[in-house]
């Protein structure tokens, strides 16, 4: 588990929300409930497409902030390891 930390802030059309140690996660919603549940998915979608592309995760900095945002709060990402292999390279087994 890694601890970052989010930042939500209010705007007229609802709720604008981002990791401020992870700027690849961003998302907006109607209201602040959505804009977690949402931030959360980005910020898993984002620690993925890091990992596909071979990039690593940015350190957690948890001394960082943002005045411009209206809460801040801690945020996990959670990653699990497999072994399960779902398809088998043409010519691996012969």
């Amino acid at each position: 588990m890694i601890r970052y930390k989010a930042g939500y802030k209010y705007v007229t059309t609802g709720v604008h929300a981002q990791v401020l140690d992870f700027p690849a996660a961003i998302t907006c919603a109607a209201d602040l409930e959505a804009a977690r549940k949402l931030l959360a998915v980005a910020l898993v979608d984002a620690a993925e497409a890091a990992l596909e592309s071979g990039e690593p995760l940015p350190i957690p900095a948890p001394a960082i902030a943002d005045p411009e945002m209206d809460i801040e709060e801690p945020i996990y990402l959670h990653l699990l390891a497999s072994t399960e292999v779902n398809e088998i390279p043409a010519g691996a087994m012969s």
